[in-house]
């Protein structure tokens, strides 16, 4: 029996062999997954993850799909998706409880319906609230640990509540436990003005759409911006605003944006990253950390400096 029938036997849910995940990232680049799976419930997950620890099958997880590069040659082992309606749902006083597999624009779809305001930051991020919480998303109005109070971890031991301080959130990161997957999120608002909690999310779309590449695929923010300057302006400084490899280009409206002209590459992505961070080092003594995460098996000489 091999280790995909194995855990097929054990696990209740979608389980798809040989899955394309480039359809399912922002940037629509990579690779199959040996397995994707999607549990039916917070019981099905707590057995994926007992089965990968007993059989040695590496385990990924693949969020909304924003901020993920994966390789060219696919992801190795399980890669799992959580369902958006994994886990119940709940909302006392100004307080809210969401399912780390829900969409961004959830909390703050719920949020204003029970008439809470605080989460304006999240207009227009992409992805997952797990996956939210993990790079710690948001924007110079705001951040994920601003508004999260606590997070439901999942492991093979089982699943249970931690206080976000426990997290160390940083810049565009947070420390999770090896192996822990992110089921729910309690996030603390206020009760405010909702119509001008939208008026600020309708004028931050605005500008987003304004002064990015929302018409192709891409990461969003490709690195982080360093100490006092933004790594849109450095790139663009260094003469790679529009730059192409293969089907991949800065973006000509956002310096820190890869877009996918169509049948982009990983290598063609990774080239481009590569090429930004060399460049900026040689003229600033910069050196630009991406915000973007890579899943799968990346050939050594296509990672470059990245394999630090």
């Amino acid at each position: 029996m091999t280790w995909i029938q194995a855990i097929a036997r054990r696990v209740r849910g979608e389980l798809l062999p040989d899955a394309p995940l480039a359809p399912r990232t922002a940037i629509k680049v990579g690779g199959p997954a040996d397995l994707l799976v999607r549990p039916a419930d917070p019981d099905a997950l707590a057995e994926l993850l007992r089965a990968v620890r007993e059989l040695g099958v590496p385990l990924a997880i693949l969020g909304g799909g924003a901020n993920t590069l994966v390789a060219d040659a696919g992801v190795r082992g399980v890669v799992l998706r959580l369902p958006p309606d994994l886990a119940p749902e709940s909302a006392s006083g100004e307080r809210l409880v969401l399912g780390g597999g829900a969409p961004t624009s959830k909390l703050w779809v719920r949020g204003h319906a029970l008439g809470l305001v605080g989460m304006e930051f999240v207009a227009g991020i992409p992805g997952t609230l797990g996956g939210a919480v993990a790079m710690n998303a948001g924007t110079r109005a705001g951040e994920m640990k601003d508004v999260v109070s606590r997070v439901e971890l999942a492991t093979a031991e089982g699943a249970g509540f931690v206080d976000a301080r426990t997290l160390a959130f940083a810049y565009r990161a947070c420390r999770l436990p090896e192996g822990a997957v992110v089921t729910r999120v309690e996030l603390a608002l206020r009760r405010g003005d909702v119509a001008a909690s939208e008026r600020l999310m309708q004028e931050d779309r605005a500008r987003r759409r304004a002064t990015q590449p929302l018409d192709r695929p891409t990461f969003g923010s490709t690195f982080t911006n360093p100490p006092g300057d933004y790594a849109g302006r450095l790139i663009e400084a260094v003469g790679l605003k529009g730059r192409r490899v293969g089907n991949a280009t800065w973006s000509d409206v956002h310096a820190n944006f890869v877009t996918n002209l169509g049948g982009a590459t990983a290598r063609d992505v990774l080239a481009l990253v590569n090429l930004a961070r060399a460049r900026v080092k040689e003229r600033f003594g910069i050196v630009l950390e991406p915000e973007v995460r890579l899943l799968g098996e990346f050939l050594a000489e296509d990672l470059g400096d990245l394999r630090a």
